[in-house]
C-alpha cells in the first residue's frame, strides 16, 4: 500500500478534510500535533488509548 492510499477524502467525514484512512484524525491535526514538538510515539499511544476507549460500551455524563 502506498502513503497516499493511507489517506481519503469523504464529505461525509470532517467536513471533507483529508484524513486518516478509516479513523477521523484529519492530517492537519497531526501536523500541527508534530509541528508544535509532538513525538510519533505520543501520536501512536493516543491511537492505542482511542482504540481502548472505542471498546467501551456505553458512557454515562458525568453531574456538572
Amino acid at each position: 500500500m502506498q502513503n497516499t492510499e493511507r489517506i481519503t477524502i469523504d464529505p461525509n467525514i470532517c467536513h471533507g478534510k483529508p484524513c486518516i484512512r478509516g479513523m477521523r484524525y484529519p492530517v492537519e491535526n497531526v501536523l500541527e500535533w508534530l509541528a508544535g514538538g509532538i513525538s510519533v510515539d505520543d501520536i501512536f499511544a493516543t491511537l492505542a488509548y482511542a482504540a481502548r476507549l472505542a471498546h467501551i460500551k456505553s458512557i454515562k455524563a458525568l453531574a456538572a
